[in-house]
């Protein structure tokens, strides 16, 4: 059961929206490699530990 984690989760303050920023010189959807996007501003809260069965 992962209660305390749902409840960690849900009781975190929001944080501002990371942003997805594509290369402006590639003019076709398909053409787009990694180095291509980037995400920035992201800024995540720590990681919450939850047991798993296995």
């Amino acid at each position: 059961n992962h209660m305390e984690q749902a409840q960690e989760q849900l009781s975190r303050p929001l944080r501002p929206l990371p942003r997805l920023v594509l290369s402006p010189q590639v003019r076709d959807i398909f053409a787009f490699r990694y180095e291509d996007v980037a995400i920035e501003d992201y800024n995540p809260h720590p990681p919450i530990k939850a047991p798993v069965a296995v």
